[in-house]
């Protein structure tokens, strides 16, 4: 559990005190703890926290619920001109609407959460995707996870943090998040490391803005540190990097 800590006070919160509000960009693999970071950052600094993710997992679940083949291109293009996705935030991270319906209790289902990273390499389909998310991101004063936020969505970012650990590492944690979904689980542990391999292949070898670490990022590595060791950490980043440019 995430230690209790105190918000800045408003006279010294960075996030608050510039001129423009920052935009925080957190990029890494699956199952890097992005979006626990993220939310923690948010509320940390008081910014929004915008899971990008979660915005392709709702259009996989959309496609997977209509039958279309997450390697049809033209259907799935298609199928983007009718869809919706919406975020709000809420007491446990965003709630996510897709086409008006909350789903955000379907979207860690094992097959939707493969099906984004199957619809992702699509590059119409990330370039849609692009467009939502720096609508949504372009006032400022968020906190935006994903794979390629530093890189493509906003590279003029404020703060760049990669968040990366050992694909072992990542998949045990997801399969033990699974458990705590109050569903069965139905897969072993050791496949959902092997299909977090898979899955870093498809993010980091596709195409179309694969998954990398953003020239000026800095990289928090999670693999030997505990959820409050890197909250920490993330904490000790966002606050540097915002002093900086405010001296700047």
């Amino acid at each position: 559990m995430i230690a209790e800590q105190m918000n800045p006070a408003p006279e010294d919160n960075p996030a608050t005190t510039t001129t423009r509000r920052p935009i925080i960009a957190i990029d890494g693999p699956a199952g890097a703890g992005k979006s626990t970071i993220a939310r923690h950052i948010a509320q940390y600094f008081g910014l929004l926290n915008l899971e990008t993710g979660a915005m392709y997992r709702a259009f996989a679940l959309k496609a997977l619920g209509e039958n279309i083949s997450l390697e049809d291109l033209p259907s799935l293009a298609a199928l983007s001109t009718k869809t919706t996705i919406h975020l709000e935030p809420g007491e446990e991270g965003n709630r996510v609407f897709l086409d008006g319906v909350d789903v955000t209790g379907k979207l860690r289902d094992p097959a939707v959460t493969d099906g984004a990273s199957r619809v992702s390499v699509h590059p119409q389909i990330r370039a849609w995707m692009v467009r939502l998310q720096q609508e949504l991101g372009a006032s400022g004063g968020v906190v935006m996870e994903g794979r390629d936020i530093g890189t493509v969505v906003f590279p003029h970012a404020d703060v760049k943090i990669f968040l990366d650990a050992a694909p072992e590492v990542r998949g045990l944690r997801r399969y033990d998040q699974m458990g705590q979904t109050g569903t069965e689980v139905t897969v072993a542990a050791a496949e959902v490391v092997q299909e977090m391999h898979a899955r870093d292949e498809r993010d980091r070898n596709r195409i179309d803005s694969p998954l990398k670490p953003a020239e000026d990022a800095v990289l928090l590595d999670s693999t030997h540190l505990t959820l409050d060791e890197v909250v920490a950490r993330a904490e000790e980043i966002v606050t540097e990097k915002i002093h900086l440019q405010a001296r700047a």
